[in-house]
């Protein structure tokens, strides 16, 4: 494909074939191919490569442009005109020799003058590869015939292959190959079919397990002419595989009761079919749990573990897809057959599946009493019926992504009295109707990105409430009842500012929570002490408005496997990471270093901002387990006639102005430094400055807007920090040398140091050498010893300015 169609000429290449024949997967090995890519001049290359996965019909153009524009690295106002968003990625493409745009999975003809994509045109190296399951398409898209790809089934020996590649040697046994064959040949060359029924058997030494499969295939022998249908109850034969009976856990993750836990494997796989591409993984784990497909767990981080196993098995039996990070998905063969089962086979699966279809209004849908869930996510829905139809048995609700929904009918939650989840993340809600507070068996509350929402109405009947997630609203103040929640496991509210409402014993009535998450709302130590009393809490997430907190015990907090602790409001930005074990700390002061070295020392990362007090801190007080230090606007010295800082991996410094050197700080030893980031400090003249015998791990180092720093290391050179791999300088006036050669340096940046005149580099020591940054104008005039020298080097070089 690579030399007959994508590189001789032509500009527009259509790849298509039926859904599952493996169109996504042969060109997504293209652009995997084309990523390793390095060689500026060669044929095969282009300036960027975007993948775009198209959504399904009305396409959401803005959709399309997020996917390009995140590729292009290009900063665009959300929700600004989609006008305006394409010029922008028009102007950007052209800036590029060529580009490589892969549209996958096209059910309709998409203008590319509305996403703003220059028209490929010859001579243009630039091209652009469409997959669909529909010719027409191709050619609505400007497709030549000798430009078109049909990517058709794989004969009988290439079925052979691949279903022994999937299923594993057990297909080569003595008496299972036969029927091995058989069930190749019943999957009627089409590759996902072949991939899922043979991973499915991997491991499988019983003949009859084989015997059974290939019955149940035969089975479906009336619809052997319609590849489709076939696919069908080929993927369903996997599902029936499913372990799904009773999951036994281990004796160590019982119930604290003695009793099995049970997990529906197959439920879970099917609630993935009501989304319509893209599935977050925690919304998916929690709407799991919330319908006790997980089984019964005894803690909240049980639950969720099990849910990420569950994904891992769908995954692993083809059946589900990883996709970017915290993301899954389900290829579109797989989601109609998961359909398919649902309202075939057994009223316990009966679902509405009506998302991504750019429904305004839902009330002309018909609904069966007997259903058991329900979907319009993704539409355009505008407003809801006073009185929908009567749902006794559904248990969940999924209405997220309609932006249009501003209001809810007050009564409208009483047509679904058994719902145990509901979902209304990003839509233009306000506020929910009090019919909520009747859904007595509602386990999970889904309201993220609910922008508009500032109140909700009294919730104290939903005793059975176990997650209450309000991520990115504006809530204003705790809804009444809340402290009746016996149940909550999960309370998220991290943008809201809540700290008025919140009544004296408000915590100690929430016993059961495990993860509370209330960083937009500045919490008093009264509420921080009820905080220590809940004994399942694992995970907290606050702000703190003052440092009295610091003079409490805190042996508690052993409890707490993650948390992030911000004391004061600060001006830095730092990344939420829900896995670590972070405090940060602006504009306080201390003034006993006993009292406090508590709270730090159960912290991996410590973030210190106008801090006054570091060197009372650190004087007399180990932290073993610190393996992160950020200090920014604060005076460093930590006075310590010991290494207070041990195992530290990572050191950040801001606006530091007494440093002069890093060697100067205290007594640290560096022994597991691997990353020193140093910006903006006036007073710094040398990175380092001391004597034989000093070492440092080394792997990454950044500094910038240093103006005082004239050399790296004084009394010390580069072979006692020999494993850096990564340098990066940025505005360093009077740097002027790196000093020896950097023997496993891979990477280099030099922005706006000018009188650097030579690379820390010699031709024995730049075999590791994969990338150098800066300006053109940096690389033209540096000094070489040896013209070929820099000839070798050429290809790593790449154009930067920041």
């Amino acid at each position: 494909m690579k030399s007959a169609k994508v590189f001789t000429g032509v500009c527009i290449i259509g790849v298509w074939g039926t859904g599952g024949v493996g169109k996504t997967t042969l060109v997504k090995n293209l652009n995997n191919e084309l990523l390793k890519i390095k060689v500026s001049n060669s044929k095969l290359s282009f300036g960027v490569v975007i993948w775009v996965t198209v959504p399904k019909p009305p396409i959401d153009i803005r959709k399309v442009q997020e996917q390009i524009a995140r590729r292009l690295n290009l900063k665009v106002d959300n929700e600004g005109n989609l006008i305006t968003i394409a010029c922008e990625i028009y102007e950007r493409l052209k800036q590029e020799k060529s580009f490589l745009l892969i549209l996958d999975d096209v059910w309709e003809a998409i203008d590319l003058d509305d996403i703003g994509v220059p028209q490929p045109e010859a001579p243009s190296r630039s091209k652009i590869i469409v997959t669909s399951r529909f010719l027409d398409v191709c050619r609505q898209m400007n497709t030549r015939a000798d430009t078109e790809l049909n990517v058709s089934t794989l004969d009988k020996d290439e079925s052979w292959r691949l279903f022994v590649k999937n299923a594993g040697d057990v297909a080569n046994l003595e008496g299972i190959k036969p029927l091995a064959k058989e069930i190749a040949r019943e999957c009627g060359g089409l590759p996902l079919a072949i991939t899922v029924i043979g991973t499915s058997m991997r491991g499988k030494t019983r003949v009859e397990l084989w015997e059974d499969a290939l019955k149940s295939l035969r089975m479906s022998e009336p619809h052997n002419k319609d590849v489709e249908k076939k696919v069908y109850m080929v993927i369903k034969s996997s599902f029936d595989s499913l372990e799904s009976q009773d999951i036994e856990l281990s004796s160590g993750q019982r119930s604290k009761h003695g009793n099995k836990k049970r997990g529906d494997i197959k439920s879970c796989f099917l609630y993935c079919s009501l989304y319509p591409v893209d599935i977050p993984t925690d919304d998916l784990i929690n709407c799991w749990l919330a319908e006790g497909f997980l089984g019964e767990h005894d803690t909240y981080e049980e639950a969720y573990n099990r849910g990420i196993t569950t994904i891992r098995s769908l995954v692993d039996a083809c059946l589900l897809e990883t996709h970017e990070m915290d993301f899954v998905k389900m290829h579109d063969v797989v989601r109609d057959v998961a359909k398919w089962i649902a309202n075939t086979f057994g009223d316990d699966y009966t679902c509405v599946f009506q998302a991504g279809i750019g429904l305004t209004e839902i009330s002309h849908i018909k609904v069966s009493a007997s259903v058991k869930r329900i979907s319009f996510v993704s539409n355009k829905i505008q407003c809801l019926p006073d009185c929908f139809a009567e749902c006794p048995e559904a248990t969940s609700l999924l209405l997220q992504d309609n932006e249009p929904l501003v209001k809810i009918p007050n009564e409208f939650f009483l047509s679904f009295p058994a719902l145990r989840v509901v979902n209304l993340s990003a839509t233009g809600i306000r506020a929910l109707p009090c019919s909520i507070n009747s859904l007595r068996q509602l386990c999970a509350l889904i309201l993220q990105n609910c922008n508009g929402l500032k109140e909700l109405p009294p919730i104290g009947n939903l005793c059975n409430l176990q997650l209450l997630d309000c991520d990115n609203t504006r809530l204003r103040c705790l809804p009444q009842g809340m402290d009746k929640l016996t149940n909550l496991r999960l309370l998220n509210m991290p943008e809201s500012d809540l700290e008025s409402s919140i009544s004296q014993g408000f915590f100690l009535k929430l016993s059961s929570v495990e993860i509370i998450n209330m960083t937009g709302s500045c919490l008093g130590s009264t509420s921080f002490d009820e905080i220590s009393s809940l004994h399942n809490l694992t995970s907290l997430f606050i702000r703190l408005d003052s440092s009295s907190i610091f003079n409490r015990d805190h042996t508690w907090m052993t409890r707490l496997k993650r948390f992030r602790i911000e004391v004061g409001k600060t001006s830095m930005y730092v990344p939420f990471n829900k896995s670590r074990r972070e405090i940060i700390v602006s504009k306080c002061e201390i003034f006993s270093s006993r009292v406090v070295s508590g709270m730090f020392q159960f912290a991996s990362h410590l973030y210190f901002e106008e801090f006054i007090g570091l060197r009372k801190l650190f004087a007399y007080n180990s932290f073993d387990g610190l393996k992160s230090l950020h200090v920014e606007s604060c005076y460093c010295d930590f006075g310590s006639a010991e290494d207070p800082l041990p195992n530290l991996e990572h050191l950040s410094l801001v606006y530091v102005d007494n440093l002069k050197s890093v060697s100067d700080i205290g007594h640290l030893r560096f022994s597991k430094l691997r990353r020193l980031d140093i910006n903006i400090c006036d007073s710094l003249t040398c990175l380092f400055n001391v004597s034989v015998g000093f070492s440092v791990p080394l792997e990454e180092i950044t500094i910038s807007y240093c103006e005082e720093l004239v050399e790296l290391f004084v009394r010390c050179s580069a072979s006692q920090i020999p494993r850096v791999r990564k340098l990066v300088l940025r505005y360093l006036p009077k740097l002027g040398t790196l000093g020896e050669p950097w023997e496993h340096l891979e990477e280099l940046k030099v922005i706006s140091c000018n009188e650097i005149r030579k690379l820390p580099l010699s031709i024995q020591t730049s075999n590791n050498i994969k990338v150098i940054r800066g300006t053109p104008e940096w690389w033209s005039h540096l000094e070489w010893d040896d013209d070929k020298f820099k000839s070798n080097l050429e290809h790593c070089f790449t154009e930067s300015y920041w």
